[in-house]
């Protein structure tokens, strides 16, 4: 989630100060948490058309209903955006109403879990009151562009004049999407390059354990996760891989370099977006910006200009692990279970960062493509990448063990990685059991995902 745009805050005054804002994200292992993100599409259920924002089955009227559970509104130019509460969580709107919940930080998946199981039964008190379901998969199965309404956000205007100018599917990314993420800690910069590397090598792996999204406008489309084949033509100078976080000295003055050399979306002034789309921060930086002359950016411009970029993973204050399809509640688990395993012990690190130590810019890339459309079964050296799931899986599972953190019943947290365990042992990915049903059961209708599929 983008948290809502904030005016002011200190002056920037060179890149040192950005260095360090980063670099503040360093914490001991005992501070390290957990934070869950997922998104879904709503729907109505009389005729599963996507929500509008007005009216009185809308968007609007889902987050006014939620307040009754303690949820405070936040606000865009009036108009009702979002939700936060006491424990660090927050709701939030993608562009085309795509209903986000980004999870507090939490210090075990028990209770990262606890708290998605907690939002999906109030969203379903509300929805179900309203008429309303809620869907989850990677790619809209049925909505074209055009049957999607756009949520009343000032930064989203900006983001759909700029995406057609650098992509194709830009605008379907913003409006027909969803995913899966999770937010994780690091010690030290040298942490923070190993995880970050490791991540980003990965995070196509993780695309095939999560494919989920084999259905465009009603029709299977010829991938398995549509939604990251879509990310592939949206926007070259803010997605991808990040081939320069595998260069020898690669530390965050990198990650800034490349962050002031992605062009900008917008400023927030007074309650305004002010559409700077193209220009340059480091322009910005020297009091040259054409939109504002003369004036310089503030920590809050920087802050929101993190939030513009979309690799596989970003980082802020923390790492962002974005690569999965939405799903179903087992898998919201499941992702956050899989990096958790991978990056919080030392030695499941230690194992996953020699697995991808020789792998190239152009093998991480292929998988990039590739995987979208073959998923498990991507060739890959002289194996599939099933192969490698299965080896990641494994690993995932024995960190999260060793983690030994346990709920009330004596179980640690590996129960969470089975729903992967499964998934990467049949080498046969949820898109692939999604297309079996619409071949079988479904008798090549799309209606049933919203009965089989909604939470």
């Amino acid at each position: 989630m983008s948290a809502p745009s904030l005016s002011g805050g200190a002056v920037i005054t060179g890149k040192r100060q950005l260095i360090e804002e980063l670099a503040a994200g360093c914490k001991p292992p005992a501070a390290w948490r957990i934070g869950t993100e997922h998104e879904k599409f709503v729907f109505r259920l009389a005729d599963h058309r996507r929500a509008g924002y007005d009216g009185k089955d809308g968007i609007r009227a889902l987050l006014e209903g939620l307040t009754r559970f303690g949820w405070q509104p936040v606000l865009d130019a009036g108009n009702l955006v979002g939700l936060t509460n006491d424990s660090g969580g927050a709701i939030s709107l993608e562009p085309g109403g795509q209903f986000e919940l980004s999870g507090a930080p939490l210090e075990t998946l028990h209770q990262t879990c606890a708290e998605v199981h907690e939002h999906l039964r109030q969203v379903r008190a509300v929805a179900g009151e309203l008429g309303l379901g809620m869907l989850g998969l990677g790619f809209h199965p049925t909505a074209r562009r055009e049957d999607v309404p756009w949520m009343p956000k000032g930064r989203y205007a900006v983001m759909r004049r700029y995406m057609p100018l650098k992509g194709k599917l830009g605008i379907d990314m913003m409006l027909r999407t969803c995913t899966v993420q999770v937010n994780l800690d690091f010690q030290s910069e040298a942490d923070m390059v190993r995880k970050f590397r490791v991540g980003l090598a990965l995070q196509p792996v993780a695309a095939a354990l999560f494919a989920n999204s084999p259905f465009v406008e009603g029709k299977p489309s010829g991938y398995l996760s549509y939604r990251n084949h879509v990310w592939i033509d949206v926007d070259p100078d803010r997605t991808g891989l990040l081939p320069f976080v595998f260069d020898k000295g690669f530390g965050f003055e990198g990650y800034v370099d490349y962050m002031l050399d992605v062009p900008m979306y917008f400023v927030y002034r007074d309650g305004r977006y002010i559409d700077v789309a193209g220009q340059s921060f480091r322009e910005f930086l020297k009091g040259q910006l054409p939109a504002l002359p003369d004036e310089k950016p503030t920590l809050s411009d920087w802050k929101d200009h993190l939030t513009t970029v979309f690799p596989e993973v970003r980082l802020k204050r923390f790492l962002e692990m974005r690569g999965a399809d939405g799903g179903p509640w087992s898998r919201l688990c499941a992702l956050p279970a899989l990096w958790t395993g991978l990056l919080y012990d030392e030695a499941a690190l230690e194992s996953a960062a020699a697995l991808v130590a020789d792998w190239t810019a152009e093998e991480r890339e292929y998988l990039r493509v590739e995987i979208p459309r073959r998923g498990l079964a991507t060739p890959f050296r002289r194996s599939r990448v099933q192969d490698v799931a299965k080896i990641l899986v494994g690993l995932a599972r024995d960190g999260l063990r060793r983690r030994a953190r346990f709920d009330s019943t004596g179980q640690d947290e590996s129960q969470f990685i089975e729903p992967l365990a499964e998934i990467a042992d049949s080498g046969k990915t949820p898109a692939e059991a999604l297309l079996e049903r619409y071949e079988t059961s479904w008798q090549r209708r799309i209606d049933p995902v919203f009965t089989e599929e909604a939470y």
